[in-house]
């Protein structure tokens, strides 16, 4: 086996696939080994488990679109904020009936580690 080939064993990509037909919204993740998986409700990579606690602690689904955004908004600021692998930026897409909407077109998790820290009468450095 080659130094590649190992190494590539060690990597992984999780996508997440969202869509809208005749029979309304779906969402997918599809795995690095091709496998694919329909649900409400995904997170992939290193951070993810801090990620999945927010979305599981807050997700209805019956939620507006402004709250969506907001949990997505804080579920991927926990996952990068807890781990450094995880990037720094957040990104949000509405995916509705008609296309997709930027909502949140890069938004720096520093910004908003501060941001909700105040929110909490904190200072952030707790």
């Amino acid at each position: 086996m080659s130094c590649v080939a190992i190494f590539l064993r060690r990597l992984s990509c999780g996508t997440m696939v969202a869509g809208w037909d005749k029979k309304g919204p779906s969402l997918y993740m599809v795995d690095d080994a091709g496998e694919r998986f329909k649900g409400e409700r995904f997170s992939v990579g290193s951070g993810s488990p801090f990620a999945h606690g927010v979305l599981d602690s807050a997700y209805s689904h019956d939620m507006s679109v402004e709250d969506a955004v907001e949990l997505g908004r804080r579920a991927i600021y926990h996952a990068t904020h807890r781990d450094g692998a995880s990037g720094g930026v957040v990104r949000v897409y509405h995916v509705h009936e008609k296309g997709w909407t930027k909502v949140i077109a890069g938004e720096d998790v520093n910004e908003l580690h501060w941001m909700y820290a105040a929110q909490k009468g904190m200072v952030g450095n707790e």
